[in-house]
């Protein structure tokens, strides 16, 4: 009979078992068996993109096609290209100075090894994206994984609970669905390496339950990222890259522009621009381009953020004509808010939705004060033709990253490491970055025949002391 108080086994453990079982049987995959992995996960997303589109859409209520091949599976795909050009250099040991007054002859390298097995708690806004890009790095690595996705990627969960295991054994890889209870028992599991995207609410619980096993983590959160536009920019211009950003996936991103700040003599033209802009691209709120807010929960926190702006005074500027929202298919239309108070929900929470806040500035010390008083955010936009003023905006805010002249676009750079900094996340994967996260940087020294210190072995005499002032003279 099984004992009640015994702690029994779940799919969980057992599959973490089984894969740290093989990854002892095989610690470290050659070149080629990596380069096999990943082609496989690119034949994956290739032959099944449009089934992974749809299952997307299903879960979002409606997707924009598009938006997921160019968020989504383009990422994934041109990012696997890059790895395997790179992967043959990255694997190769790295050489090391020795001191040669200690030991002469002696070599020292840095190997860079799988870490074992690496767990990966993704979200629901970018699923695919956030699921098979760090699996591109965690197996260029030669790690193993287990990816439990999000309770509001039940479609795409299922489908690649479904399919991928004709790509890759559950020993290699397997996906779990969020049934209730599976993000915290996942998030207590004794992996070698943890990668969350979320909430910065949520990683902390993540962190905290994974430092009971001391398991190391890199946390993806998010944060209020601003968009400054500087005088010398041309309006037209930033305002056109701002609202592209900022209306992809109808807002839900960690990086897009949370809010922009305008010198105050220009606010009013932007939003001009604005809506002729949204106009232009967003017809009607219908528009197949446009996309839902992903569950009725968000839908209702963005409306009360809304509400509770305009009664506290702010303009509340739909840009779309018509309806502001529509409930059936939670869509709720771009808006501009103009005059928010600080304490306002708009300013003080991530928004993650179609709402921009402007915030009108006449010197550029008061938009960095501003921001420096608040926590760090995940990513800064500066626009500005002045090098000058963009280094100083460089120097003095600290943030996850940084694009110039444009929004979101340092992410999907293959070559630059991304990750937050304080309260937006911690660690770094994309680029060399990602296979060093999911690799341990392993030191190796290696002796030679004859070693110097043979000259400092006990007991110690005048002979020690003259060798050791020669050392340290």
């Amino acid at each position: 009979m099984t004992d009640p108080d015994t702690p029994q086994p779940s799919p969980l453990q057992d599959t973490l078992a089984l894969q740290r079982q093989a990854y002892l049987a095989h610690p470290v995959p050659t070149l080629a068996e990596r380069q096999r992995d990943l082609r496989t996960l690119q034949r994956f997303i290739r032959e099944h993109q449009d089934a992974l589109c749809e299952a997307i859409s299903l879960d979002y209520g409606h997707r924009s096609r598009h938006e997921t091949l160019l968020a989504e599976v383009f990422p994934a795909v041109d990012g696997i290209d890059h790895i395997l050009k790179h992967l043959r250099g990255w694997m190769r040991p790295q050489r090391r100075h020795v001191d040669w007054r200690n030991f002469l002859g002696a070599r020292n390298r840095v190997i860079l090894q799988p870490l074992g097995v690496v767990g990966v708690i993704v979200p629901w806004n970018f699923p695919l994206n956030l699921s098979l890009v760090p699996l591109s790095y965690i197996f260029a690595a030669g790690n193993r994984a287990m990816v439990k996705m999000s309770e509001n990627s039940r479609h795409l969960a299922a489908y690649l609970i479904q399919h991928m295991p004709a790509y890759f054994p559950p020993e290699k890889l397997h996906f779990f669905d969020e049934t209730g209870g599976v993000g915290v028992e996942f998030s207590k599991l004794k992996f070698d390496h943890l990668l969350f995207t979320g909430s910065g609410q949520t990683g902390k619980a993540v962190m905290a339950a994974a430092a009971q096993n001391l398991c190391p983590v890199t946390l993806e959160l998010g944060g209020k990222a601003p968009a400054i536009v500087c005088d010398d920019f041309p309006l037209q211009l930033a305002a056109e890259r701002i609202l592209f950003v900022k209306l992809l996936n109808a807002g839900q991103i960690c990086t897009t522009v949370d809010h922009a700040w305008l010198p105050a003599a220009k606010v009013e033209t932007f939003v001009s621009l604005a809506r002729g802009l949204v106009a232009q691209r967003y017809p009607r709120l219908d528009s197949p381009d446009y996309t839902s807010i992903i569950d009725q929960r968000a839908f209702e926190r963005l409306l009360s953020a809304l509400d509770d702006a305009r009664s506290r005074g702010a303009q509340v500027l739909p840009l779309l004509d018509g309806p502001a929202f529509d409930r059936a298919t939670r869509k709720i239309a771009p808006h501009i808010v103009l005059n928010a108070p600080a304490d306002s929900l708009l300013l003080q929470r991530e928004i993650f939705g179609p709402i921009l806040p402007l915030r009108s500035y006449t010197r550029l010390d008061e938009v960095i004060s501003s921001i420096n008083a608040g926590p760090r955010p995940l990513a800064v936009y500066p626009f500005s033709y002045d090098a000058a003023k963009v280094q100083h905006i460089i120097d003095h805010v600290m943030s996850g990253g940084v694009s110039v002249n444009d929004a979101l676009f340092h992410v999907g750079q293959h070559d630059l490491p991304f990750g937050g900094v304080g309260e937006s996340g911690m660690g770094h994967y994309h680029g060399y970055e990602g296979f060093e996260t999911f690799s341990k940087m392993r030191p190796v020294f290696y002796q030679t025949r004859f070693s110097t210190l043979k000259f400092l072995w006990p007991p110690y005499g005048k002979f020690a002391d003259k060798v050791l002032a020669f050392l340290i003279r």
